[in-house]
């Protein structure tokens, strides 16, 4: 067969196999059903007396638009994932003591039946303290205010509260049938979570609230397992399970009657504002699953799959807007490439192995220094896996295993089917990358007229609620509110002043709070900010004064709540020290000077981001350099379906909202060491937005610009392909035969392949090289070895096609396999478009 009849076929057999791996081909529910029976054994969760592998993603409901729910679900099963994990979220679900919400992105139910309409498993992680990076780690404001209480200890307040909610939940979810024994979805439940971050806080009474806890979770009979995640042991049947990056290296249970169960390898790192960008490898990720596998684990669950936005006031203490968008499905809920496609060929492969895993015997064996070998064998049916190991870093090496030589990139698993042929290394990528491209809208330009409100500045005389020094700033904002304004008044005379003009007072403030705003006699003078690693920070700026009586007011914010640690009801946050320097008095110290508190904002309480509020108060030009201040203007929604985004590069920090609903916090002035933004782009998710007449409102606490605010749609159609002749081949193509996917071919060829986006083809070849090319996806240069053809016959295999399978051959391009700096590498940039 030549090499592009081989393309074509091997195109198909892909194709084919996608298609097979698609939800809805199942005739109706059957996971599940009434009296089924969740238990478990020290190899895995049983479903009926059925061991079985888990492959889960986390996809939290309320950060994520419900009409994205279906399409991350669906592309998640499309990853090779069945089952799907979330937390449940207490202060979304009772922000008010006895108040319950479960609607739009907080309707629970809806979610989890979803999952089960996708034939997937879901797992419910209930806590009620998540953590998570979520708002007071998902505790209700009003927890704190409850006398005597102390959080996650053995409390009699806390424990009679968290027990009401874990009931409340329970039964919510048993009324819906969603639990396994009922005929749903849930199959797995945690109590509690990552207690021992904060055990030594309680180390009297630590391990009873524990036994309390599993007690509490197993009385509900819901028939189905509890875990408690990042613990070694857990009391009674409750399972420990591991939370981290390389559980398999660094996680010894103590439970040996229990299985080796992986609630959350972290596909990225969550980010905070001032954070650059923080990566983490297809192929380190792919490592750690495997070598969690090797050593007896069974089920893992990837956090985050998708992380989605923090909406609104949801993120915890300097946490971003956007939630682990480097994970395998964007913040968009696009696949990430290779993240995705690279995961989603190791849960097929070793689904395909899944009896001999399961059930063989495994033995262990050391093949040289950081060189390991694990296998399962069932001799009886002839079936035998191996997973071999190198652990080195930096050393590629060859291994002799049952007299064959294995090549063993350094740090990788390789899986040997039949324990001899290699058909998966967790180092060698063969799926495509992906670039996401942003383009701005002409919608940014259409009626771009912006009006603005200033913020009313309060003085001390006007406010209700006054003591002598500043008060704490969460008991004054309840949670509300990030804004808390402290205002003081003072009278100087003539003496006072500095004799010199060319010297100014400075106000300077110690806060615990996270940023705050200065101002003098209604002017502004300067901003301060924290960060997440120190808990306090000064503000420090020049300011005018005037003999008589002088005006001092400080918009004191807060970024979210801080979301984990023993000491999370005590938590607090307020001006420590205040004065006034340079006087020709002297320092004048202001903090037992009286001050007024006003917590929110004045647009705040008349919704003035809503169409409905918005008349309360009255709207002129916009100019820009604002401090406190609102500004709006209309849009129309971008044509056609891809993400849409807000660039507030032209901003400075605030809040920004879409016909009323909170898009998240900004603060594109924190910049990163590197001088860029920790993030400046923000999802409005398309089921917000109208066709026409979009409500665009943007709270600036700074200075900005808002006529510089650009509306953007999203793309993943750059696509890149990077590998070189010398990595060996894979088994590629993989058809479903009932509940098994089954190998229907074998090529050992190295190939790449290159996969449009749903709806489009590949258009363009912006980058093509054989030999020694350098660099990434989106910014390739070619090598002293490269070879001219490369660009054209690329073109001719793959021009009009929504999927191109590549052969990584030298001889195909011409190029010269005896060039001295050669890797017989290919590199591929190709462009998607609409047909």
């Amino acid at each position: 067969m030549t090499g592009r009849a081989a393309a074509a076929a091997a195109a198909a057999l892909v194709a084919l196999s996608a298609l097979s791996l698609l939800p809805g081909r199942a005739a109706g529910w059957s996971l599940t059903k009434k009296g089924t029976v969740v238990s478990y054994d020290e190899r895995s969760l049983l479903i009926d007396g059925k061991r079985d592998l888990f492959f889960s993603g986390a996809i939290h409901y309320p950060r994520s638009h419900p009409e994205m729910w279906p399409k991350l679900i669906k592309k998640a099963k499309e990853g090779g994932l069945n089952t799907i994990e979330t937390y449940v979220f207490w202060n979304g679900h009772e922000p008010e003591k006895g108040k319950y919400y479960f609607e739009g992105r907080f309707d629970m139910i809806k979610f989890i039946k979803l999952i089960q309409e996708h034939d997937m498993y879901a797992i419910v992680r209930i806590g009620p303290f998540i953590q998570g990076e979520w708002n007071h780690g998902g505790f209700p404001y009003w927890l704190r205010e409850i006398d005597r209480i102390i959080f996650r200890a053995n409390n009699d307040p806390f424990k009679k509260e968290m027990e009401r909610f874990v009931r409340f939940i329970v039964q919510k979810l048993k009324d819906a049938e969603l639990f396994a024994p009922q005929g749903g979805p849930i199959i797995l439940s945690q109590i509690e979570n990552e207690y021992g971050n904060i055990k030594m806080n309680h180390t009297t009474e630590g391990d009873t609230y524990l036994e309390w806890a599993a007690k509490l979770a197993l009385s509900t009979q819901v028939g189905i397992p509890w875990v408690m995640c990042k613990q070694v042991t857990a009391p009674g049947e409750v399972i420990p399970t591991c939370n981290g990056r390389h559980c398999g290296d660094t996680w010894t249970m103590r439970d040996k009657n229990k299985p080796r169960l992986w609630t959350e390898n972290w596909t990225a790192q969550f980010r905070v504002f001032g954070d650059q960008l923080a990566m983490r490898s297809a192929e380190d990720i792919a490592y750690s699953v495997l070598r969690f596998f090797a050593k007896g684990g069974s089920l893992v669950n990837y956090y985050m799959y998708h992380g989605g936005t923090n909406f609104g006031r949801t993120s915890a203490s300097y946490v971003l807007t956007g939630y682990y968008d480097e994970a395998p499905i964007d913040e968009y809920g696009m696949g990430k490439e290779p993240k995705f496609g690279h995961l989603r060929d190791l849960h097929n492969v070793i689904r395909s192995y899944q009896k001999a895993f399961l059930w063989g015997k495994q033995s262990f064996e050391i093949l040289g220094h950081g060189y390991e070998a694990h296998t399962f064998e069932l001799p009886e049916d002839k079936l035998c896996l191996s997973f071999l190991s190198n652990n080195n870093t930096g050393e590629d090496g060859t291994v002799l295993f049952r007299g064959e030589k294995h090549f063993i990139p350094s740090r990788s698993v390789s899986i040997l089917a039949g324990c001899k042929n290699v058909v998966y290394n967790t180092k060698r990528v063969f799926v495509h990358h992906s670039e996401r491209s942003f383009h701005t809208s002409d919608v940014t330009n259409k009626n771009n007229l912006w009006e603005m409100y200033s913020e009313p500045i309060p003085r001390y005389r006007h406010t209700k609620v006054r003591a002598k020094e500043p008060l704490e700033h969460y008991n004054q904002t309840k949670d509300k509110s990030d804004y808390l304004w402290y205002t003081t008044s003072f009278r100087l005379e003539s003496d006072d002043l500095p004799f010199r003009g060319d010297i100014r007072p400075v106000a300077q403030v110690k806060t615990s709070t996270h940023s705050i705003m200065g101002f003098a006699n209604d002017a502004f003078v300067g901003t301060g900010r924290g960060n997440k690693q120190e808990k306090t920070f000064q503000f420090q700026q020049p300011i005018h004064l005037k003999i008589g009586v002088n005006h001092i007011a400080m918009l004191s914010s807060t970024t979210g709540m801080k979301d984990s640690g023993g000491e999370l009801a005590e938590l607090k946050s307020c001006i420590l020290e205040s004065r006034i320097l340079g006087l020709n008095t002297g320092t004048l110290d202001l903090q037992t000077n009286g001050w007024g508190h006003k917590a929110g904002l004045e647009g705040e309480d008349k919704k003035i981001y809503t169409e409905k509020g918005m008349g309360k108060v009255q709207w002129k030009p916009a100019q820009d350099d604002r401090a406190v201040t609102w500004y709006k203007r209309y849009f129309d929604e971008p044509e056609g379906d891809d993400p849409v985004v807000l660039d507030m590069g032209s901003m400075g920090k605030g809040m920004v909202f879409v016909n009323g609903e909170g898009m998240g916090r900004y603060w594109t002035s924190y910049r990163t060491l590197a001088g860029a933004p920790s993030q400046a782009l923000y999802h409005v998710p398309r089921a917000y937005l109208k066709s026409k007449n979009n409500l665009l409102v943007v709270f600036e606490e700074e200075l900005g610009k808002p006529s510089g605010i650009l509306i953007q749609t999203v793309t993943r159609d750059d696509i890149c392909i990077f590998l070189s002749e010398h990595n060996p081949g894979q088994i590629k193509t993989w058809l479903t035969q009932g509940d098994q996917i089954k190998l229907i071919a074998e090529d050992h060829s190295t190939r790449g392949t290159l996969i449009c986006p749903p709806k489009k083809t590949i258009q363009e070849v912006v980058f093509a090289s054989f030999g020694n090319p350098e660099g990434m996806c989106g910014n390739f240069t070619i090598g002293s070895c490269h070879t001219p053809n490369a660009k054209q016959v690329i073109e001719r295999e793959c021009i009009g096609k929504p999927v191109c399978v590549v052969p990584v051959v030298h001889t195909l391009y011409g190029a010269d396999i005896n060039c001295p700096t050669t890797t017989a590498t290919l590199a591929v940039q190709v462009r998607c478009k609409k047909s």
